[in-house]
Formats: structure tokens, C-alpha cells, sequence
């Protein structure tokens, strides 16, 4: 697998780089040693406690992202998944400890363990007031001796920060971090592992798999599922945290690295109507808080509220990758308004228009797939499911619509599939009924309507024969139909949409940024599209 890097040496080293030069000038680095990768405020305040965390990279924005004021002072960095030495760490606590001391906040990996509390034996050699907290929040195996720190960590960066930005003492500081990170518990789900720069992508998943339980390292979960809808997810997970009863709670919401925004609000939703969900008060994410690369998965962290930490995780920080925290609240609704009701229709009965527009819902539907590994060759992956879209919608109100009456049952359809569909589709689909309904009421034949129906998708979509668009099957269908019948149409539509596989360009739609090569021999799947309704409407007679 491909990726923006220069060696995997350099790594981290150039990623923390490019990450600085995005800062603004709002965060500094340590120089001298390559080994030695720490990034810590620009400005550092003395006078308060210095908070510092870190761990191996890979994790994006967790560890250097959430350095800044009320938040944390340095970040250590080490390898892709892997420690930071110990003169890392205590080069990050000379560097910003001051009179009031530190706070090492540490996930809870053996690595991260030995270098971290060796250094901080060292700096206490060295006359530092340094205390530690170990996050442990990860419940995927119970009873097991040394839980894992994963995402509920940012919890308690977030309180800790938040007491040293208010200039509370390190002894007040470190206790409000250990009550956060005992009461803390995260779990995690991912369909796919992790993928090191450089290496190649290691695939343990079949489809239609995902992992419950697993780590921030790729590392395998501690079961094996069936991926469930999200709702039955969502309460597989939740169900599974302890001891939380009716209290108020925190959540955050993890994208472990390439789950879709779409994916994670679905998974928020779902997680809020849980019984668990309903006890959420706050809520952080869903966001990329800490990664494990392009793990495409994510994490729940659950956090008891009491109104000390709930002050903390409110508190905003001036830091581009936090989200912030938000009160749930219900969603507010209004109503659609009154003006887009649009034409009421009368429904009449008419056997052989219903029959023709049953026989191409159907066959739109059954296409949906073959229409979408065609648009997967040249375009988005959609055709097919905007084609079908539009036929369930109409299928589903086929014996409301005025089926006896041509120019109403046209202006009922473009209304219909201007409704359900979206995107351009649905606009020129809509604008044809339209266009087509008005010539009908004007006394012209249905060739003629229909010409005139293309007409105006020609006009306003901009797009003509020879283009690469559904137009190349449709002008010839509609053509035929002045002379010939429904099977006439029919291998009109389809030698057109067979000539699109033969033409090198494509004049609008996404599939106009491709190359000639990735065009030719693969159809047009709009064309294709076209061509199956008209061969629905053959076979129907």
C-alpha cells in the first residue's frame, strides 16, 4: 500500500514537522537529537503544574495535538506504536517542569510503564517534584491484570489540564487525574487493522467481520464478531460497561482512524438511544481523537460525572484538535414548510400504465448492483442506488398516482423522484417529467412530450449526444419512438448505451476527470440505466 512518506526513518520526525508549521508558532519542539521527539508549548508557564503524556505515534492528534493551555504542556513521541525512551521523557520534564512540578500522565502498556517511571525516578533524583497517573480504561478483557490505556486517556488530559491551567497545586492536580482515570472505561470495535507506513496492510478480517475489544496498536481484539447494525452494536457495547447505574456521564466518541463521518454520527445516534446513552449528559466527539493510523473502527470511553470533573471537561481550550465537550440536549424539529406540498393528486386507475411503470421499477431495482459496479469503474458507486432510489419511490406510491391521466401522472412522478432522489439525478429526472407533463397538457403525443422532456434535460444539464451521459441512450429511445414501438425504443437505448463504452471522453459528471483509459470498454452507467427501463417497457408490451 502507497503512502506520503519520505523513509520510514523519517518518519515521525517529518510528520511532527509538518505538524508544527501548521501551529501557527503556537508550539515549540525539543533540537539536539533526532531520538528525542518532543513537542510542548511555545510558552510555557512556570507558575502552574506542567502536565506531560505521550506514548508511540500513529495515535493522530493523541499525543502532540493536545498540547496547549488547559490541556497538556508536552507531548513524548516515540516510533509508530512504540514507546518513547526514557531520556525522551525526561527531556520533556526538564523542559517545562517548573517550581510547581509535573504530571506524567501514562497509558497503561509495560513500554510506556518502564520509560516513563524511570524517568520520572530520575527527574525526582534531580530535586523535581514529579508525580504519575497510569490509565488503565480499557475493559475489553475483564479480571485481567493489566488493562490497556487507550482513549479514555484524553479524559484525563483534559481534567488534569484543565486543574494545572487553574493553577491548583501537583497534589491536587495528580488526584483529580487518578480519579478520572480509575472511574474511566473505554472499548473498541474495528472491520480492519492498521497499516504502518510502508509496510503492507496486514488483513486478518473477513468480510463482513469486526473486532470488539481491541487496542490502539493493531493488535487483535479479544473476540470475533459478526458486524452487526449499528443499534445492535451500539448496545453490545454499552452493555458491557460496569458499575454505572443511573449517574450522569461523559462520552466520547472515537474514530480509530478511517471510519466515514457518516459511520460515527450513526454510531453516536445509536449509542445515545441505548439505556446507557440516555444517562449521557455530555459529549465529546464523535471525532479522530486517538488514532491507531487508518484502523477503520472506533472507541466508546465513558466517564461518571460528578460537578468538579464535568466543570473541567467543559472548560474550553484554544487547541484545534480537542472538540470540546457539548451538553445533550434534544434535536430541535420544525416543520417541513406548508409550500412544498406542492400539486395534490387524484389516483386513478390505468392496468397498462400501471403495468409499464411496475415493470420498470422492477428492473431498476434488480439492477442496482450491476449499475453500481459499473459507476464504481467510472464515477462515485451510486448510479444504481439513485436509479433504485427513484423506482421504490414511485413503486411504493404507484396506486396513489393518476395513473389514467398522462400530464398529471407525469407532474406526479417528477415530484415523486424529485423527492427521493438527490444530487443532479434527481434534478434532471424531475426536470424530464416536468418538461414532458407540460407538453402533454399542451396536446402534443408522447414522443413528442417525451422529445421535448429531453430537450430541456439537454438545456439545463448542459450535457448532448456523444457526451458519455444517459442522454446517449435516451436521445436515440426517444427517437425511435416517433417511428416504432417500445421495442424499437428498447434497441435504440441499448446500442446507445453500448456506444458509450466506445467513446474516449465524457463531457460533464465526475466521470469527465478520468482518463481515456480508465473509459473505455466500461458503459455509461446512466445510459445503462436508461436502457434497462426501456427494456422493461418492451418485455411489459
Amino acid at each position: 500500500m502507497a503512502h506520503f512518506i519520505e523513509t520510514r526513518a523519517s518518519l515521525v520526525n517529518d510528520a511532527i514537522d509538518g505538524f508544527l508549521a501548521a501551529s501557527g508558532g503556537r508550539l515549540a519542539r525539543l533540537d539536539g537529537d533526532p531520538e528525542i521527539r518532543v513537542v510542548l508549548r511555545a510558552e510555557l508557564d512556570a507558575g502552574q503544574v506542567a502536565v506531560v503524556s505521550g506514548g508511540g505515534s500513529g495515535h493522530e492528534p493523541a499525543h502532540a495535538g493536545f498540547v496547549g493551555p488547559g490541556l497538556l504542556t508536552a507531548a513524548v513521541c516515540g516510533d509508530v506504536f512504540a514507546s518513547p525512551s526514557v531520556d525522551a521523557v525526561l527531556a520533556a520534564i526538564l523542559a517545562v517542569t517548573g517550581p510547581a512540578g509535573c504530571l506524567l500522565v501514562i497509558k497503561n502498556y509495560a513500554g510506556d510503564r518502564l520509560n516513563f517511571g524511570l524517568a520520572a525516578e530520575r527527574a525526582r533524583a534531580m530535586g523535581l517534584k514529579v508525580e504519575a497517573v497510569i490509565v488503565a480504561d480499557d475493559i475489553a478483557l475483564p479480571g485481567v491484570k493489566q488493562p490497556r490505556g487507550i482513549a479514555g486517556t484524553l479524559f484525563v488530559h483534559k481534567v488534569a489540564g484543565h486543574a494545572a491551567q487553574s493553577r491548583a497545586p501537583l497534589e491536587a492536580v495528580a488526584a483529580l487525574a487518578r480519579r478520572a482515570a480509575s472511574a474511566a472505561q473505554s472499548l473498541g470495535i474495528a472491520v480492519s487493522t492498521a497499516t504502518i507506513p510502508g509496510s503492507p496492510r496486514s488483513e486478518r478480517l473477513a468480510e463482513g467481520q469486526a473486532e470488539l475489544g481491541l487496542g490502539i496498536h493493531g493488535e487483535p481484539g479479544a473476540e470475533r464478531i459478526t458486524m452487526p447494525k449499528a443499534s445492535d452494536l451500539a448496545r453490545l457495547m454499552t452493555e458491557r460497561f460496569t458499575g454505572v447505574g443511573a449517574q450522569p456521564l461523559a462520552l466520547l466518541v472515537n474514530n480509530l482512524g478511517s471510519a466515514c463521518a457518516l459511520e460515527m454520527q450513526v454510531l453516536t445516534r445509536a449509542v445515545l438511544a441505548t439505556d446507557l446513552g440516555r444517562n449521557v449528559r455530555l459529549l465529546i466527539g464523535p471525532a479522530p481523537l486517538m488514532t491507531a493510523l487508518d484502523m477503520h473502527g472506533a472507541s466508546l470511553s465513558i466517564l461518571p460525572l460528578d460537578d468538579e470533573l464535568e466543570a473541567a471537561l467543559l472548560a474550553p481550550v484554544p487547541v484545534p484538535a480537542w472538540p470540546g465537550a457539548v451538553r445533550i440536549a434534544s434535536p430541535v424539529l420544525r416543520p417541513v414548510p406548508e409550500g412544498l406540498a406542492g400539486e395534490a393528486f387524484t389516483p386513478s386507475r390505468d392496468p397498462v400504465a400501471s403495468a409499464r411503470i411496475a415493470a420498470v421499477t422492477r428492473a431498476l431495482i434488480a439492477a442496482e448492483r450491476a449499475l453500481n459496479a459499473l459507476d464504481a469503474k467510472v464515477g462515485d458507486g451510486d448510479t444504481g442506488t439513485t436509479f433504485a432510489g427513484a423506482a421504490r419511490a414511485v413503486e411504493a406510491d404507484l396506486d396513489r398516482l393518476p395513473q389514467a391521466h398522462p400530464a398529471a401522472l407525469c407532474r406526479a412522478l417528477a415530484e415523486r423522484i424529485g423527492r427521493a432522489v438527490g444530487g443532479s439525478s434527481g434534478v434532471l429526472a424531475s426536470t424530464f417529467f416536468a418538461a414532458t407533463a407540460a407538453a402533454l397538457s399542451d396536446g402534443a403525443p408522447w414522443p413528442d412530450a417525451l422529445a421535448q422532456g429531453v430537450a430541456r434535460v439537454q438545456g439545463y444539464g448542459g450535457a448532448g449526444p456523444g457526451d458519455r451521459t444517459l442522454l446517449d441512450a435516451l436521445i436515440p429511445a426517444v427517437e425511435a419512438l416517433k417511428s416504432g414501438g417500445f421495442e424499437a425504443a428498447a434497441a435504440a437505448a441499448r446500442e446507445g448505451a453500448d456506444a458509450t463504452a466506445r467513446m474516449e471522453r465524457a463531457a460533464t459528471g465526475r466521470s469527465s476527470y478520468l482518463a481515456v483509459a480508465d473509459l473505455v470498454g466500461v458503459q455509461d452507467p446512466g445510459a445503462a440505466g436508461v436502457a434497462e427501463a426501456f427494456r422493461a417497457l418492451a418485455a411489459a408490451g
